[in-house]
């Protein structure tokens, strides 16, 4: 097989793909041909060293991969060889070939393409827990995604509209701003606005009329987090995502208490590790909703393997225009 291998930890140009010998299929594995690969914000992390959960080197980064499955262990059941699925795994999708849990795997509704499935792993499945289990998402609510350019942000953006909410956009540029409208944004909210800590709050409050936002969705930090809180309703819920930013903020307990709001963080591979059920039920209702035309990914380009460090250097500069896809063949 062909794959991106991580020897050593460092620029995604001092990487290679190299020619290994295919992986063996565990007894609890499924060994998937894949075809189309995401590329995501965390891999940009784990290509330099710096993602908080790092395998023994050498290994194949890569979280999410789509294709046909080639062969399954002998304890696998609910697959079979030729099934379509996407995978969503810890590392390994940057290759023609992964073996990996079947447990990471789901089926694929003929509705859906290999690079739309793909696209749509751990972005669409990190917003989903975000909006849904974390901050408790009802139809209705005003929810501000920060980062809504991005692609979980973008995937928020889609989510929020399709499941009968008010989408606030939070953006740094015209270009971001084109994107997020193009996600279905009800409006965008300035990030590069003079004096953040108080235009955040004023641009939310008069697009709301006086109201706020109900849920935050902050993947940024720093002072954009800091000033989100100012714009939150009473009884808002904020849900920690990241830190693409740069500084990871402080919290002032005392604004927490005054307006009763609520902050927790998410971390999704802890939900599949712990509550794969959850995943599982949180994959079916993307489907569902990827079938009736209410989220699309917004897949910018499409790359071969070999190209793999243009997405990773564009992702890792904070300029990306949509989401990015390796095609194997």
């Amino acid at each position: 097989m062909k794959a991106v291998v991580i020897h050593e930890f460092g620029p995604p140009d001092t990487l290679q793909v190299e020619t290994l010998p295919d992986p063996v299929c565990g007894d609890n594995d499924v060994l998937i041909d894949i075809t189309h690969a995401g590329v995501n914000f965390p891999d940009t992390l784990v290509v330099t060293g710096k993602y908080q959960i790092l395998p023994e080197r050498p290994f194949v980064p890569g979280k999410d991969a789509a294709g046909t499955i080639r062969a399954i262990g002998r304890n696998v059941t609910g697959f079979k060889p030729g099934d379509r699925v996407v995978a969503q795994m810890e590392y390994g999708a940057f290759a023609s070939c992964t073996a990996t849990l079947a447990d990471n795997c789901h089926k694929l509704p003929d509705t859906m393409s290999d690079k739309d499935a793909a696209a749509m792993g751990l972005v669409y499945q990190t917003a989903y827990f975000a909006l849904m289990e974390r901050g408790q998402f009802k139809p209705g609510e005003i929810v501000l995604v920060n980062g809504a350019a991005g692609g979980v942000g973008g995937a928020a953006i889609q989510l929020v509209k399709g499941l009968g909410g008010i989408a606030l956009a939070g953006v740094n540029t015209p270009e971001q701003a084109a994107i997020a409208r193009r996600h279905g944004a009800d409006h965008i909210i300035d990030l590069a606005a003079d004096n953040l800590r108080d235009s955040l709050r004023d641009q939310v409050l008069a697009c709301t009329n006086g109201h706020g936002a109900d849920v935050v969705l902050d993947p940024l930090g720093d002072a954009v987090f800091e000033a989100s809180l100012r714009a939150v309703a009473w009884c808002g819920r904020v849900v920690v995502i990241g830190f693409a930013a740069g500084k990871i903020p402080s919290i002032k307990a005392n604004y927490l208490l005054v307006k009763n709001i609520a902050v927790c963080g998410l971390q999704w591979s802890d939900y599949r590790e712990r509550q794969p059920e959850k995943v599982r039920a949180a994959q079916e209702h993307l489907f569902k909703l990827h079938a009736q035309g209410a989220i699309r990914p917004d897949v910018a380009q499409v790359f071969e393997l070999e190209a793999f460090a243009e997405p990773l250097n564009t992702l890792a500069a904070g300029k990306a225009s949509g989401k990015y896809v390796l095609a194997m063949d």
